[in-house]
């Protein structure tokens, strides 16, 4: 559940920046009606710039966020042979996927792990962890570089804030027309918006919330599978079955910060409700879909 509270709290931050900073310029007020109706076409306005504005803003800063929040250094120049085949390793597996050179960088953390983020195609960061490194043989780290590097090339980064800009928007306009009922019908108020408005709106929009990132953590495991294809083109096929054959060996879980928990190569264990959430697909789940994989 902390995963889940993180995640949303990371999100409703960001559109609560936007609400204030909105309400401040006096554009909220175009949804405070006068009479007893409710103005969809500006409110479904002002709820997209709300939802995509907010996961807009998350993207154009995960770069920045990544390096802050895992403290990762950027290899500018290679100081030992371990930086130098990472470097040499991620910059090969960017031309044969057709996309521009992503920065490179090490996180210092004991568990086995890696991410990719950024704003384009063009413009990414791949990192990985010390444990990684310490843990994984060449092959085996070739492949989850494969993987990050897939995940750049599909251009999941910007699909996944592009849906969940989509969740939000309409997490935002449901919440307020929710809010909007409650405070008319039951509360029988007649002009603008009464204290039950803003209560049953924010408690709506906590609600939706928790189901909007139902269909979000669906796509992020669907997409895992597909960056697996990517690392067994890009490295082999038994070399991703072996990386995620020692992922399954590792007593370590990961520790990304949950808003990089997606982009990550080891997502976790889950089971039952919890599944619901989780950002990638059991590790045995997505071998057996590498060992059927025609390439």
């Amino acid at each position: 559940m902390k995963r889940i509270a993180l995640f949303l709290a990371t999100n409703i931050a960001i559109v609560l920046v936007l609400g204030i900073s909105l309400r401040i310029l006096g554009v909220e007020r175009i949804l405070d009606e006068q009479g007893v109706g409710l103005d969809i076409n500006s409110l479904l306005i002002f709820a997209a710039v709300f939802g995509f504005g907010g996961s807009l803003i998350s993207l154009a800063i995960s770069k920045w966020t990544a390096k802050r929040f895992t403290g990762a250094q950027v290899i500018e120049t290679p100081r030992n042979a371990a930086e130098t085949w990472l470097h040499n390793t991620v910059r090969r597996q960017a031309e044969l996927a057709g996309i521009g050179m992503p920065e490179v960088a090490i996180y210092d953390s004991p568990d086995i792990n890696a991410f990719a983020t950024g704003m384009s195609r063009n413009n990414a960061l791949v990192a990985v962890s010390t444990g990684l490194l310490a843990s994984m043989s060449k092959d085996e780290a070739e492949a989850v570089l494969g993987h990050e590097v897939s995940h750049v090339a599909n251009g999941d980064m910007v699909t996944l804030a592009l849906i969940q800009g989509v969740v939000n928007t309409f997490v935002i306009f449901m919440s307020r027309v929710i809010g909007h009922v409650v405070d008319r019908v039951i509360f029988k108020v007649e002009r603008g918006h009464g204290p039950a408005f803003w209560i049953t709106a924010i408690i709506a929009e906590i609600l939706l919330g928790i189901l909007a990132s139902i269909i979000v953590m669906w796509f992020s495991r669907r997409r895992e599978f597909h960056a697996d294809a990517g690392g067994a083109r890009l490295a082999g096929r038994q070399k991703m079955i072996a990386a995620l054959e020692r992922l399954k060996t590792s007593v370590q879980q990961p520790h990304l910060p949950d808003q990089l928990a997606a982009f990550g190569i080891n997502g976790g264990l889950g089971a039952g409700l919890k599944r619901l959430f989780m950002t990638h697909p059991p590790l045995d789940e997505r071998i057996a879909a590498l060992k059927q994989l025609n390439l």
